[in-house]
C-alpha cells in the first residue's frame, strides 16, 4: 500500500467555501484504497478459483463448500463494485473505506464458518485487511476496524463451539488473534504516520530544489559571462547561449569538453592536476575572441564538478579603447589649433631662412627644423584621424582587386620599388569596410613593412585567404620581426622603435580595424614580422 499526505485538491473537484467537502483528502489516499480494493479483488478471485477446480479438497469450505462458493462469488463482486465506486464517486473517503473493511469482516468470517472455524488459517488475512485499512485511512477508525474484526472472529468461534466442532480452550488462540488485531492497526498506524511525514517533506523538498534548479538555470542563461558545468569525467552537462558567441559556433551538447576547445579541456586538466592557476586566458580559434576562463570548484561529498567562466576580455579592451579616445579627443580639440598654427609658422620661417642664406650650417639647421615640423605634422594627422573611427560607411569591397590597386597607388606616392611587393589572393572574397579607412589601414601597415623589410623582390607579401569563416589579410615582411618583449606595447599609441616615426600608425590601423568589425593582430613568427586582419563569418 502507498499513502500520502493530505496534498492539493483536485480543482474539478472543489466547493465553494463553507459548502461541504466531499472531496477532502489527497487524490493519493485513493489510489492507495483502489490498490487495496484491488488486492481484496484478487484474493476473492482465488478463493472462487479454488473452490470451483478443486472443491472441498484444499479444505476450503469442507464444512459448506456451496456457502463458500457463494460467498466468494458475492465477493468478487462487491470487490467489482467497490472499484467502480471509487472510480465514478471518489467522495466520502471514510464511508467507502468502512464499507470495504465490513465487506472484508463479514466475508471472511463466513468464510471461516464455511470452511471449519478458526483452525482453517483464515483468521489471519483479516490482518491483512485491518491493516491495509490502517495504512490507507488517516488513523480517525483503526481502533473500530481492530474491533469489528475481533468481534467476527470470536462470534464464528462461539458459533462453532455450539455447533460442537470446537471446545472451549480455542477461544485462547482466538483471543490472542484478536489482541494482533489491535497491535497491527496500532503499529501500522504509527508507521503510515511516519511515511506520510517522511512524504511530505520530500515533496516539499522536491519543490524547492526544482525551483533552485529553475533559478540556476535562469541566472546561468542570463549572465554575460559564459558559463560551463563540467562533471569529474570532462562531460559538459549545461552551459549557457554566450558560450555560442564566444566559440564563433553553436556549442554541442552533452558533450566532453575537449568538443568546444582543446585549450580549455587542457587548462581545465591542469587546474585540476594543481599544475596550474584557476584562471588563464587564451582565443578561441573559430571566433578569434579573447578570453579568460576561470575554474571554480562547485562539487558536493567528493564529486569534481567544476563551473568555468568564460570572460571576453575583447569587452575590456573595448571599453579601455574607448576611454582612450575619448582623452585623445579632448587631446585633439585643443592641440588642432595649439600646434598646428605654430608650427605653419615655423615650416614658413624655415623656408625663408633657406632662401635667404646659403650657408651650409644654416642649410642643415633649416633642414632640421623642416623635418620635425612635418614630423609633428604627421602626428597631428594621426590624432586627428582618431576622431574619424566612428564615421564608418561601409561597402562591399573585394580585397584581391582592392589590394591590387592599392600597391600600384602606394609605390607610385612612396616612391618606392613596385616589385617589393606581392599579392596572393585566392577567392575573390569580399566584406563590409570602409574604403577609406582600409585604404588607411594598409597604408600604415605597408609603410611599416616597407621600412622593415630586406628591399629584395617580394620582400613583402600580402596574402588574402579563407580560414572556415574568417577572412584574414596578412601583411608579411623579411625583416627582422618585433622582439617578443616589445610585442606586448606594439598597439599602444605613441610607442615606436623609429626615431623619425610618430608611434600611432599600428596603433590607428587597430582602431580603424576595430571600428569596421575586423580584428588586426600580430602574429609571432620564426623571421620576419606579419600582422593579420581578420574579419569573421563575413563572406559576399
Amino acid at each position: 500500500m502507498t499513502s500520502a499526505s493530505a496534498g492539493r485538491l483536485d480543482p474539478a473537484r472543489r466547493v465553494a467555501p463553507g459548502a461541504a467537502q466531499p472531496h477532502d483528502v489527497a487524490d493519493s489516499f485513493w489510489v492507495s484504497l483502489r490498490y487495496f480494493n484491488a488486492y481484496r479483488a484478487a484474493v476473492a478471485a482465488l478463493f472462487l478459483i479454488l473452490v470451483v477446480a478443486y472443491g472441498d479438497a484444499l479444505a476450503l469450505g469442507q464444512k459448506n463448500l456451496r456457502l463458500f462458493g457463494l460467498v466468494s462469488a458475492l465477493y468478487l463482486a462487491a470487490a467489482a463494485a467497490f472499484h467502480v465506486a471509487i472510480k465514478r464517486v471518489p467522495r466520502h473517503f471514510e464511508t467507502q473505506l468502512t464499507v470495504q473493511v465490513c465487506t472484508d469482516i463479514v466475508a471472511i468470517v463466513l468464510l471461516m464458518y464455511a470452511s471449519g472455524g478458526f483452525r482453517t488459517g483464515l483468521a489471519v488475512m483479516l490482518l491483512i485487511s485491518v491493516a491495509g485499512a490502517s495504512l490507507v485511512s488517516r488513523g480517525r477508525l483503526l481502533l473500530f476496524y481492530a474491533a469489528l474484526a475481533s468481534i467476527g472472529v470470536l462470534l464464528e468461534q462461539a458459533a462453532s463451539i455450539i455447533r460442537g466442532d470446537q471446545g472451549v480452550a480455542e477461544f485462547l488462540p482466538a483471543g490472542l488473534l484478536c489482541l494482533g488485531y489491535f497491535a497491527t492497526a496500532l503499529i501500522t498506524n504509527r508507521l503510515a504516520e511516519r511515511v506520510i511525514t517522511n512524504e511530505r517533506v520530500a515533496r516539499q523538498r522536491g519543490v524547492d530544489l526544482a525551483n533552485q534548479l529553475r533559478v540556476n538555470q535562469l541566472v546561468i542563461q542570463d549572465v554575460q559571462d559564459g558559463v560551463l558545468v563540467v562533471d569529474s569525467n570532462g562531460l559538459v552537462r549545461q552551459h549557457n547561449p554566450v558560450v555560442d558567441r564566444l566559440l564563433g559556433r553553436p556549442a554541442p551538447e552533452l558533450d566532453q569538453i575537449g568538443a568546444y576547445s582543446e585549450q580549455l579541456a587542457r587548462a581545465l586538466g591542469e587546474w585540476r592536476g594543481a599544475r596550474a592557476r584557476a584562471s588563464t586566458t587564451f582565443r578561441f580559434p573559430d571566433s578569434g575572441i579573447l578570453v579568460r576562463a576561470r575554474f571554480v570548484d562547485a562539487g558536493v561529498a567528493g564529486d569534481s564538478f567544476a563551473v568555468i567562466y568564460l570572460e571576453d576580455i575583447s569587452k575590456l579592451e573595448d571599453q579601455a579603447r574607448q576611454m582612450k579616445l575619448a582623452a585623445l579627443g579632448r587631446l585633439t580639440a585643443n592641440i588642432a589649433h595649439e600646434i598646428r598654427n605654430p608650427l605653419a609658422a615655423i615650416t614658413h620661417a624655415a623656408e625663408l631662412m633657406l632662401e635667404e642664406n646659403r650657408a651650409p650650417a644654416r642649410e642643415r639647421l633649416t633642414r632640421i627644423i623642416r623635418d620635425n615640423a612635418r614630423r609633428l605634422d604627421r602626428m597631428v594627422k594621426d590624432v586627428l584621424e582618431l576622431s574619424r573611427r566612428d564615421r564608418v560607411q561601409p561597402e562591399s569591397v573585394r580585397l584581391g582587386p582592392f589590394v591590387e590597386t592599392f600597391l600600384d597607388e602606394f609605390a607610385q606616392n612612396e616612391q618606392v620599388d613596385r616589385s617589393v611587393f606581392a599579392l596572393v589572393a585566392g577567392d575573390d572574397d569580399a566584406v563590409e569596410v570602409d574604403r577609406v579607412h582600409l585604404n588607411q589601414i594598409l597604408w600604415n601597415l605597408a609603410r611599416n613593412a616597407w621600412r622593415h623589410c630586406r628591399k629584395l623582390p617580394a620582400s613583402v607579401r600580402l596574402q588574402v585567404e579563407r580560414q572556415g569563416n574568417r577572412l584574414e589579410l596578412r601583411v608579411v615582411d623579411d625583416g627582422p620581426g618585433v622582439p617578443r618583449d616589445l610585442q606586448s606595447q606594439l598597439f599602444e599609441p605613441f610607442f615606436t622603435t623609429y626615431s623619425a616615426g610618430t608611434g600611432l600608425g599600428i596603433y590607428i590601423a587597430r582602431e580603424l580595424c576595430a571600428a569596421n568589425g575586423a580584428a588586426l593582430d600580430y602574429v609571432d613568427r620564426p623571421a620576419g614580422a606579419e600582422f593579420r586582419i581578420t574579419w569573421l563569418g563575413r563572406r559576399q
